[in-house]
């Protein structure tokens, strides 16, 4: 696999250019079989979803934009663990970093953002096999650090299933489903920086174990990337803590 950061202009709100302006700007070309990867925060940036500081109290925000969120003076931080979009992470995804004075919130509908980017990918390109991913960074319970994950995907398929396959001994797996489009999220943001780097964008080449898609994910397809508290493995820490339900960005 190899992963190629793309430097890019400064985005600010407001500055009258689009999503696909930006995109025909920054990647001259695109190889069949490969996967665009795009930072939620330069999605949002495009949608005008930001309130600039001061003018809303951020804790506010994250009230309304997550479906539930633990309170923030829980944890020695100050910062609220939210579930959106089932998934955890931090703040409902609202970030200040590289936001000159804005709080941005996540995209409106980062799945059909995913769709919008790999079908202008396919035309302009004429591509069969393209893929598109959006991406944001979150933490991991008991490890230091952030690392990226997919907040939507676009034309490949987000899990390899391996359940009924026989392990190097030959014992049959029962659970195990690698999440694709994570792994991606997780190298591409790792090459893509967390900083001042300026390289919003990133293209995935060589990735001969992702199957590619003609077409948008399907509601089934995307259902399956879910997982019921109940069913969690993390149920028990999920299940008990304090929860508060929020308004999950209903406007």
């Amino acid at each position: 696999m190899n992963v190629v950061a793309i430097k890019t202009s400064v985005v600010e709100p407001g500055s009258g250019k689009t999503l696909v302006s930006f995109l025909d700007e920054h990647v001259p070309t695109m190889p069949e079989g490969s996967v665009l990867a795009v930072t939620s925060k330069i999605v949002s940036l495009f949608e005008g979803r930001v309130v600039k500081v001061g003018d809303r109290e951020k804790y506010k925000l994250v009230q309304e934009e997550a479906d539930a969120y633990i309170p923030a003076d829980l944890n020695p931080y100050g910062i609220a663990l939210t579930i959106k979009n089932n998934l955890l992470i931090p703040n409902a995804g609202i970030d200040e970093s590289n936001a000159h004075g804005n709080y941005v919130l996540w995209p409106e509908n980062a799945q059909k953002s995913a769709n919008e980017i790999r079908c202008y990918l396919r035309e302009r390109f004429r591509l069969e096999k393209v893929g598109a991913i959006i991406t944001d960074s979150t933490t991991s319970p008991l490890k230091r650090g952030t690392l990226g994950v997919a907040i939507a995907h676009s034309g490949f398929v987000a899990l390899k299933n391996y359940i009924g396959q026989p392990d190097i001994f030959g014992r049959p797996l029962n659970v195990t489903q690698a999440n694709l489009r994570d792994a991606l999220a997780a190298a591409v943001v790792a090459v893509m920086g967390e900083g001042n780097e300026q390289t919003p964008l990133a293209v995935i080449e060589d990735v001969p174990f992702i199957e590619f898609q003609t077409y948008d994910p399907t509601a089934e397809e995307l259902q399956e990337l879910r997982i019921a508290m109940d069913e969690d493995l993390y149920a028990p820490l999920l299940k008990n803590a304090p929860w508060e339900t929020g308004e999950g960005g209903v406007r």
